[in-house]
């Protein structure tokens, strides 16, 4: 019997994320609010609310929940968390210059929207965490500047120091592609990687950095750009300080740290560490990296590497 295809995992396997999916689904915002309420770690409960948001058509039902329960912040926050995936809907994942005017105006429509909810929770809960780091993703949305994307990152960063999606998201604000530059990205990744307690996830950041900066190399001069020796060693490091540590454990959102670091090690030509973090990820491939390489089937690319990996080292 074939073995059944891969896909992409939303959830990435974690059984809560999935059964908040299917609730949503189902517009059951009774066992979402239990569920979320549940969960005390803030890197979790930020995983968690965005498994939520990503659902498509909450906008249609989340009214509901919000009028029912008008002293509860968890409903705005989803909310707000949902409009943030919703604008960029809107947007597409097209280039500035092939997004239409309208699409423009609804998406930014939809962004105000969200910050409106999400800055409410904000006020009335001064712990929140989730709220403060949508923030930061929308920042680039609004094209906020630097001091205000700063802002709001140190809102998170002060109650959870190493929230993990707060620095993926202002990673990608630093990125030159964005409103950064190649040396303020890097100097953001290798900070916190520095400063990041063993066997933190956080160390994907060094590789999500030289990913970033590979991408923006003209095509003739990126083939082989990281199989620099000195970017393998850097590769390496972050890895014996995060994902290889013995402090290491696996917590919500996982995957999409290993398939980073996987793609990286692919990319860099260190075959053999590759196909150790093939065999920690299983199946569990995520659409984040892979789809910069191949954005219409990122399990196509996944699989070749995986297949060339585990060759190298049978």
């Amino acid at each position: 019997m074939e073995p059944p295809a891969l896909r992409v995992d939303p959830a990435q396997g974690d059984p809560t994320a999935q059964a908040l999916r299917e609730a949503a689904q189902r517009r059951d915002w009774h066992t979402i609010r239990d569920l979320l309420t549940a969960i005390e770690d803030p890197d979790d409960h930020a995983f968690s609310v965005m498994a939520v948001a990503d659902v498509p058509g909450v906008q249609d039902w989340i009214g509901e929940w919000v009028d029912a329960e008008p002293r509860s912040t968890l409903p705005l926050l989803v909310r707000g968390s949902h409009a943030v995936f919703w604008a960029w809907e809107a947007r597409t994942g097209a280039r500035a210059e092939n997004v239409s005017q309208d699409q423009f105006k609804e998406f930014w429509r939809r962004l105000r929207f969200a910050e409106n909810n999400l800055d409410e929770v904000v006020e009335r809960d001064a712990e929140d965490t989730t709220a403060r780091t949508f923030l930061v993703i929308s920042a680039r949305g609004r094209q906020v500047d630097a001091a205000e994307a700063d802002r709001r990152f140190a809102d998170v960063v002060a109650r959870h120091p190493h929230h993990r999606i707060a620095h993926e998201q202002m990673l990608q604000y630093r990125c030159r592609k964005w409103f950064g530059s190649h040396e303020q990205m890097f100097e953001f990744a290798r900070e916190t990687v520095a400063k990041a307690p063993a066997g933190s996830l956080l160390g994907n950041l060094i590789v999500a950095a030289h990913i970033e900066r590979w991408l923006d190399l003209p095509s003739d001069e990126s083939v082989g750009f990281l199989e620099d020796e000195a970017v393998r060693a850097e590769f390496n490091a972050a890895a014996d300080l995060s994902v290889r540590h013995p402090a290491y454990r696996k917590r919500p959102g996982w995957p999409s740290a290993h398939n980073t670091f996987a793609m990286g090690f692919c990319l860099a030509d260190d075959l053999p560490s590759a196909a150790e973090q093939f065999e920690v990820i299983g199946d569990q491939v995520t659409e984040w990296p892979w789809q910069y390489i191949n954005s219409d089937d990122p399990v196509q690319q996944f699989t070749a590497w995986r297949e060339d990996a585990r060759a190298a080292v049978s």
